[in-house]
């Protein structure tokens, strides 16, 4: 090579060089659209994120609540805000003879990923309550309108990024900032819960405007047409396994050797008749040589006790008895999946799992799904029930509780309590378990909804294929069933992740509690969670009354 061609190279080599360095240093900003993309982007969510946050709330929890060292004070359930003597927000305001109630200010960069807000009477579905939403310090509202409307899914926002639920408006458009969000209402407020991201100091960020949401418009169709007919694409053929299991038998599917991903998985009964056998009948997997699942079929798919029909953007139970999930659940060298009955009869099952190419990196994670079943569960004294508790680096993803109510009378008033990287005060703090999984007045919302985020597929005796008729029925006995999965409002930890559930019911008695939990983790990531098969043989007997 003569000396010129030598510079040529070089030269050549240094513009790949810079070019390549800053493609990899550089990262798009955090904004309408990308968040859009991700919400609906399977692969992310199997991945640590790349533009670090952790996940925050502010609502209007009972404020006397402050350590679990003060029994009285932590089980405190004055949620709501009725006059100005009050302290469930953050401050009012008076700005030119003008009130205006804060519910939310927070500074930094981040992006409001769930907001929830209740009718403020069970039968009322109107408020003329505007909220407003100041973003980067700015003194006129990026965005103003009806406190409930705006989020319900008939206004501005579109269903289902925004949408009605059983007596709320619950919201999953991503409204970003890059400095500073402060959320206030013209009237006293009622309960509220608004989850946002909190990036790290100096993330790039383009903050929302009306011009920015009117240009994302065709992304904001298209990514509700996507959560409300989820598909999966990049799966191979799939492998199958029929059998018939028989009492205490577990059979495998055993999975293609190499770097390479689930894409999507389902499991199909011959029978529901007996309502235990979704209980009963134990989904395991395993992966590089951990095994990462523990967990009874309705408890992992949503149907929670018996078969319970519901759609989500995770999960299907569809109406034939197929349950399926479409979780992206990674692996370097191999793995199986196998079924377990641990019922006292024969099973007719079938298991499908699809697999395609997967490329792994430093940020891949294993997924996981364990379970916790306890029954009896007393309701007094009050108490925090403990979903799960890692240690280690992950992102959680979502539940499925299931509970059973001896008694006709509300059981869901506790508050969901949420610790993340070992704080010493939960940075989630809810209201209610209703408002957890995205409805409201749960006494009187004993009925079938779905959403593609979050769903209550069973209450009372009621599903999708036995829905409610009488309005004003108001039973609480039996099974409920609530499920949620994460897009936008995942929760990354770097320590630790601790999910407590109060259990707090207007009547003292003995209740059943099961929960299915599911998350990211990498490979040293670890729970307090371990198979109980013992357990998964102790369904909680239904009340006399059904």
């Amino acid at each position: 090579m003569n000396v010129m061609n030598a510079r040529y190279v070089v030269v050549f080599a240094l513009i790949c060089s810079a070019l390549v360095s800053k493609s990899v240093g550089a990262k798009e900003p955090v904004s309408i659209e990308s968040l859009l993309r991700e919400m609906v982007d399977r692969d992310a969510v199997a991945h640590y994120p790349e533009q670090d946050f952790r996940l925050k709330q502010h609502s209007s929890y009972d404020r006397r609540s402050k350590s679990p060292d003060d029994s009285q004070g932590w089980f405190r359930n004055k949620d709501s805000n009725r006059n100005d003597t009050d302290t469930n927000l953050i401050r009012i305001e008076e700005i030119d003879g003008q009130k205006e109630w804060v519910l939310m200010d927070h500074e930094g960069p981040g992006a409001i990923v769930r907001t929830w807000m209740p009718w403020r009477q069970p039968n009322n579905p109107t408020t003329d309550i505007r909220i407003r939403i100041y973003l980067d310090g700015a003194s006129e509202p990026a965005l103003e309108g009806n406190m409930l409307e705006l989020f319900n899914g008939n206004g501005l926002i579109p269903y289902p990024l925004a949408h009605g639920s059983l007596r709320s408006a619950v919201n999953f458009f991503p409204i970003p900032y890059a400095k500073s969000c402060k959320v206030t209402t013209d009237q006293h407020p009622f309960y509220f819960i608004f989850t946002f991201r909190e990036y790290d100091e100096g993330t790039p960020v383009k903050t929302f405007t009306m011009e920015d949401f009117e240009a994302a418009k065709g992304l904001t169709k298209e990514t509700g047409q996507k959560l409300l007919s989820p598909s999966v694409s990049g799966a191979n053929a799939p492998l199958r396994l029929q059998a018939t299991l028989a009492s205490q038998e577990e059979k495998s599917l055993m999975l293609p050797a190499g770097v390479a991903a689930v894409r999507e998985l389902s499991v199909k009964l011959g029978s529901y008749e007996d309502r235990d056998v979704t209980r009963q009948v134990v989904l395991k997997m395993e992966f590089d040589g951990k095994e990462t699942v523990w967990c009874p079929i309705g408890d992992f798919f949503g149907s929670g006790i018996g078969f319970n029909p519901m759609q989500g953007w995770y999960r299907t139970v569809a109406d034939d008895g197929t349950m399926s999930c479409r979780w992206v659940m990674p692996y370097q060298r191999g793995g199986k999946v196998s079924l377990q009955n641990l019922s006292g009869l024969p099973v007719d099952a079938e298991l499908e799992v699809k697999t395609g190419d997967y490329l792994w990196d430093d940020r891949s994670m294993y997924f996981h799904a364990a379970w916790r079943g306890q029954y009896p569960v007393p309701t007094r004294p009050y108490s925090d029930w403990n979903y799960v508790t890692l240690k280690g680096r992950g992102v959680y993803v979502g539940d499925t509780l299931t509970v059973m109510n001896p008694t006709k009378v509300w059981w869901g008033e506790g508050d969901e309590k949420i610790w993340v990287d070992g704080e010493d005060f939960p940075s989630m703090f809810g209201t209610g378990t209703e408002d957890y999984y995205g409805y409201s007045w749960g006494g009187s919302s004993t009925d079938f909804y779905q959403h593609p985020f979050h769903a209550q597929p069973r209450a009372y005796r009621y599903n999708k294929l036995n829905r409610k008729t009488a309005e004003k029925e108001d039973n609480n006995l039996g099974y409920s069933v609530e499920t949620r999965s994460r897009a936008l409002d995942t929760m990354p930890f770097s320590s630790s992740l601790q999910l407590d559930m109060e259990v707090w019911a207007w009547k003292d008695c003995e209740m059943g509690y099961g929960v299915g939990a599911y998350w990211y983790g990498f490979a040293d990531t670890t729970s307090n969670r371990e198979p109980d098969p013992d357990e998964v043989r102790n369904v909680p007997p239904l009340p006399d009354a059904l």
